[in-house]
């Protein structure tokens, strides 16, 4: 038994620099930091006692002849990537502290803490920044999602950082050195609040890229202010200009496409601000889901009434990123040579289509193989 977990993140300044559509041609810069509330993977061999191959447990329950049959494009595709096969049987359970669809970075944690897992039942240690690159190029490239690189890199490494994006695709990630002090400040300021899930973020995400060029101005803004929210965490000024600068950030990713914001997240920050928040932003592609505001600790109080309909999520800044929790060892019955041979069962199927597209608890939008080709 292989447990691996994955942080989720919030990003503060920077989103949409990190599109590989903007990135390769401009650069860009992320300031994010990742919390104690994570996405779960648990991998093991699938004892030899059952009819079926392969289980894999997450909003449904998959129980298949071969990796083919996933229907989770996510694992399967992860499964084909790291070229594993039919020959061991294998069961995958996935567990996640928030939902899905909502703006935390879901669907790459659950990438992240796969991927570890999965390779660490193989034998082999990986390093964060090999575990954020093939992240990426399962979400990009295998599942050709619309997503940028932040996420990934955030839930392999942990910690608050700035993360560059080159042209050149060099990614470097730069730990955000502050005094404890001052990042439990900062800390105590931020409310998360949970709005509800109902986007589908790969849809908002597809909208932003296509408007991308036609947001230049905006995209440099939202770059430059890491450079100035980190100029400000450095200093012992007064901390409350962060929540000044997370207000002109949202207003700059609002602008970037029509369905970022909705008429709900609207009067959510409308209530906040004149509650007492100084700034704020919806996490994520948009839509809907989680929203982060910087409140001064006095306000609070009156911003937890002003939003009693909405469930407050406190947490804390987390450091450890993807890590693997337990190595558990070797199933005794993989020795028999009749473990290592495939199963008589009936040829492997295409996964079975599904009657709507939607996403799991992972934030993996679900569809045939059929539909996503």
């Amino acid at each position: 038994m292989i447990i691996a977990r994955a942080p989720y993140r919030l990003s503060f300044f920077g989103g949409g620099t990190d599109y590989p559509t903007w990135s390769h041609v401009e650069g860009g810069s992320v300031l994010s930091t990742t919390i104690d509330k994570y996405c779960y993977v648990s991998v093991r061999h699938l004892p030899p006692f059952f009819s079926n191959r392969h289980r894999v447990v997450w909003s449904h329950v998959e129980t298949v002849g071969a990796i083919a049959e996933i229907l989770h494009p996510a694992v399967r595709e992860g499964l084909r990537m790291l070229a594993f096969d039919d020959t061991c049987g294998l069961e995958i359970h996935h567990q996640g502290d928030l939902p899905a669809r909502a703006g935390m970075g879901s669907s790459s944690s659950f990438a992240v803490a796969m991927i570890l897992a999965l390779s660490a039942f193989q034998g082999r240690m990986v390093g964060p920044h090999e575990l954020a690159l093939a992240a990426i190029e399962l979400e990009q490239q295998r599942l050709r999602e619309h997503v940028g690189s932040q996420d990934q890199v955030a839930a392999a490494y942990g910690g608050l950082n700035r993360i560059d994006f080159a042209p050149d695709g060099e990614i470097r990630v730069a730990p955000v050195t502050l005094a404890p002090e001052r990042v439990q400040v900062l800390e105590r300021r931020l409310m998360l609040f949970f709005t509800g899930t109902s986007r589908l973020s790969s849809e908002v995400a597809a909208e932003v890229v296509a408007n991308l060029r036609e947001r230049e101005s905006a995209l440099r803004r939202m770059r430059a202010m890491v450079d100035e929210a980190l100029a400000l965490l450095a200093t012992d000024s007064d901390l409350d200009a962060f929540g000044a600068l997370l207000d002109e950030g949202w207003r700059l990713k609002r602008s970037l496409a029509s369905r970022v914001a909705n008429e709900t997240v609207d009067e959510v920050y409308r209530r906040a601000l004149k509650a007492g928040a100084l700034g704020g932003k919806l996490l994520g592609a948009g839509g809907s889901g989680f929203m982060v505001f910087y409140v001064p600790e006095r306000r609070q109080p009156a911003v937890r009434r002003a939003l009693e309909n909405f469930l407050h999520v406190p947490f804390r800044f987390e450091s450890e990123g993807g890590r693997v929790l337990h190595y558990g060892s070797r199933a005794p019955w993989l020795d028999a040579p009749e473990s290592r041979r495939p199963l008589a069962t009936r040829p492997a199927r295409a996964p079975r289509p599904v009657r709507r597209e939607d996403e799991d608890e992972t934030g993996v939008r679900v569809r045939s193989v059929g539909s996503r080709s």
